[in-house]
């Protein structure tokens, strides 16, 4: 691809110093390839022959990023969201039989083609609001074949569409079923030798669990992140979204990525979090959905710097959301970011979330990942319901 040239726009460069959204108001920017050359102040630009495009003083930030999703599922839970508006609480109806454990089944039954076909659609949505890198979840198997279904459609959608995709192996979400009673037996029978299958046909980029009462302890998580290590594999994980066992500090001990949720996040916690460099995760989405009260303890992750990363949790139970554009206002409204925050979790710090170190801020070097909007000024991101401002998406330098 040849050199290419974009002026009079306002960068929002995510930079972490400097002014708020390491905002560059007259600038411009130079793509070579899949790279950006340069990012800077117009009155800084190099002499170049590459084409020129004048974006007319739309604002361009990083391409965003989606770092917690489970948009490859079967069927829907639809009946489950009737089921909680008349007073069914997410644990009641998990414990009921529903929840995750019924996705399971819905998905175990789809072939790959059905799962493929069912999620593009929620990925269309995501690239349409400019989202270049997105993270997808394995754990509505639960049996290894399903598992590993999974993931192939996860890597088929990087395949089909222009969009970097970041596999996460989730075989501790839930125990099936025919596993009730014996969590240990499904880790030992069916959960690790899934991972390691799935490492082996180079599925897998990360490993995740669900830390929680209806779920895994974290001496049973702790068992998964054992054998993530001895594959080369970082890990991250669902902690404290309904309880608090001290997932986080579990996941940070294990230096993980990231910690997800974390409603129930204490300072013990956080401070762990801080000290290991692991990335909070807020999932607004499921907190609405849920009509959860506990918010997480925003105060205490920025006070200890705590870097923090929003995403969608694109899920068919508790978070049926597949707008990262959304997810920025409800970070703000429900959460209290500030929109520099926000679209930071949306970007540097959902990067860092993936382990992605080449993207995620606008700079020399960097992947030449941009979403250009129709708005002036950053925080119209967070701040519009429902209103897609998107000019144009470049992904790894392709429009």
């Amino acid at each position: 691809m040849p050199q290419r040239i974009f002026t009079n726009a306002r960068l929002a460069t995510m930079e972490a110093d400097g002014a708020p959204y390491g905002l560059i108001p007259d600038g411009a920017l130079i793509l070579d390839g899949d790279r950006i050359l340069w990012c800077g102040a117009q009155s800084d630009l190099p002499d170049s022959d590459a084409p020129r495009e004048d974006l007319g003083g739309r604002l361009v930030t990083p391409g965003l990023i989606d770092c917690h999703s489970h948009v490859v599922f079967g069927g829907n839970r639809a009946k489950e969201f009737e089921l909680r508006l008349q007073g069914a609480s997410y644990e009641e109806v998990a414990r009921a039989g529903g929840g995750i454990v019924s996705t399971v089944r819905a998905t175990r039954a789809a072939d790959e083609a059905t799962l493929l076909a069912d999620a593009l659609p929620r990925v269309d949505a995501l690239i349409a609001e400019g989202v270049t890198s997105l993270e997808i979840k394995s754990g509505y198997g639960l049996d290894v074949e399903t598992e590993l279904r999974m993931l192939r459609v996860a890597r088929q959608i990087g395949e089909m569409r222009p969009i970097t995709i970041c596999t996460s192996f989730l075989g501790a979400h839930a125990v099936p079923e025919d596993y009730k009673g014996r969590t240990d037996a499904y880790l030992d029978e069916v959960c690790l030798p899934a991972l390691r299958r799935a490492h082996d046909a180079g599925l897998v980029d990360a490993v995740d669990g669900f830390c929680e009462g209806i779920a895994f302890s974290p001496d049973q998580i702790a068992r998964v992140f054992d054998v993530a290590h001895a594959l080369g594999l970082p890990v991250k994980l669902h902690a404290e979204q309904l309880s608090n066992l001290g997932g986080a500090a579990l996941a940070a001990s294990h230096g993980a990525l990231s910690a997800d949720h974390i409603e129930y996040l204490d300072a013990a916690g956080v401070q762990a979090m801080a000290g290991a460099g692991t990335v909070a995760v807020l999932l607004p989405g499921a907190f609405y959905t849920l009509r959860e009260t506990q918010a997480p303890p925003v105060d205490l992750l920025r006070a200890a710097g705590v870097p923090i990363a929003l995403a969608t949790d694109c899920n068919p139970g508790s978070s049926p959301l597949a707008s990262l554009l959304l997810t920025l206002n409800m970070g703000c409204t429900l959460f209290r970011l500030t929109p520099d925050e926000a679209l930071a979790g949306t970007t540097r710090n959902a990067a860092r979330a993936l382990g992605l170190t080449d993207r995620g801020v606008l700079r020399a070097g960097m992947r030449a990942d941009l979403a250009i909007w129709d708005v002036s000024e950053p925080a119209e991101l967070a701040y519009r319901i429902g209103f897609n401002p998107l000019y144009q998406r470049i992904s790894g330098g392709c429009v």
